[in-house]
């Protein structure tokens, strides 16, 4: 994309609780783009999604707008724009995982100031854009006196300010969409999964998708449709039926025919990896030849590596949404792949700005 003008880096400290300097990289918005009216757009992403938001950026022929990130001695801490957001569309990306600087909590919390922040400096609107959003999982009371957490998440976000939430692939899509007042836009990862897929699917004589649980069939029937478009010919699906209770995981049959298939699992997040492991096996058990699985979330935790380690599944794919610091980085190099969502967000943040469609963006 065309771009024309310079970027001006400026290097915001702070000092952490451990007494260790804290940088924010930033960098001033001064490009021009013939296709987009930068004038009216100011594109954020905090610094626990630096690197995700500048991949988003690069996509878009852009640098991120300048902020400063300052960390206090007692804990407290701010977050403001460097440069005016007065009349402009503010794009924010942050990513909601815990990882070994910040929890999901500290990220939250610092999305939140800074969404409000942008409302209290004269934003037109402001759009968080979030990739994997915390909490998405906890959209239902399962015991008695159990918290609705999405729900509690969605008005958080509202109360700020917050105009518009673009994230990908959340765990209920109905229960999302309820949640929140505001604006919604719900991005999948099919697409990404089969631009890789489809070479090594080609010539492969039966192909299966599989739902590693129940709850997630219309997940795994809405790839199946996607990839069967692709392939030019018809997929069946398969499900593994499952139960948790109190944290105890039940995994009953395979619903579906899988010997002598290639079979695709397909998830929205990994957490230990034990439901997909599960899947995998009981795959394998029942005759399929090869096992690949794609979740769009690698959150990775407990026993997750096992998965990886583990013989019934041939690979495994994830997008960078949540980077996978936590697992083996032997087993990431021989099983793991990562695909990356930037080009996704950095082209629904396009239309979003323009008026364009997003569903012709998410049609396979």
């Amino acid at each position: 994309m065309h771009t024309a003008g310079a970027a001006a880096l400026i290097f915001a400290g702070g000092v952490s609780h451990q007494g260790t300097p804290v940088f924010a990289y930033t960098a001033e918005l001064r490009y021009k783009r013939h296709d987009m009216d930068t004038g009216a757009i100011t594109l954020f992403a905090l610094n626990a999604s630096r690197e995700f938001g500048i991949s988003v950026a690069e996509k878009l022929g852009l640098e991120l707008s300048a902020h400063e990130e300052r960390e206090f001695e007692d804990g407290e801490h701010k977050t403001r724009p460097l440069v005016s957001v007065r009349s402009s569309h503010a794009f924010v990306i942050q990513s909601l995982y815990s990882d070994h600087q910040q929890s999901v909590n500290d990220k939250l919390c610092r999305l939140l100031f800074f969404l409000g922040c942008l409302r209290d400096a004269s934003a037109r609107q402001v759009t968080a854009v979030i990739p994997y959003l915390a909490y998405a999982r906890k959209d239902m009371k399962t015991q008695p006196r159990d918290p609705v957490t999405t729900r509690y998440v969605a008005s958080l976000i509202e109360a700020v300010g917050t105009d518009r939430v673009v994230t990908l692939d959340v765990h209920n899509l109905a229960a999302f969409q309820n949640a929140f007042r505001c604006r919604t836009d719900h991005l999948e990862a099919n697409k990404l999964f089969i631009d890789h897929l489809v070479s090594q699917l080609q010539g492969e004589n039966r192909v299966t998708v599989v739902s590693p649980d129940v709850g997630g069939v219309k997940r795994a029937n809405r790839f199946r449709e996607a990839l069967a478009r692709t392939l030019n010919r018809e997929l069946p699906l398969a499900f593994m039926e499952k139960t948790r209770a109190k944290g105890v995981l039940t995994v009953g049959r395979l619903t579906g025919e899988v010997a002598d298939s290639v079979v695709v699992i397909i998830d929205d997040l990994i957490s230990t990896g034990g439901t997909l492991l599960h899947a995998a096996k009981a795959c394998k058990d029942l005759g399929a030849r090869r096992v690949c699985a794609a979740a769009s979330h690698g959150v990775f935790v407990g026993a997750a590596n096992d998965l990886l380690a583990a013989e019934e599944l041939d690979m495994l794919m994830v997008t960078d949404t949540v980077p996978p610091f936590r697992l083996d980085p032997a087993l990431v190099e021989r099983k793991l792949v990562v695909v990356s969502a930037a080009g996704l967000f950095a082209e629904a943040i396009e239309r979003i700005h323009k008026g364009g469609s997003l569903v012709e963006l998410l049609a396979t």
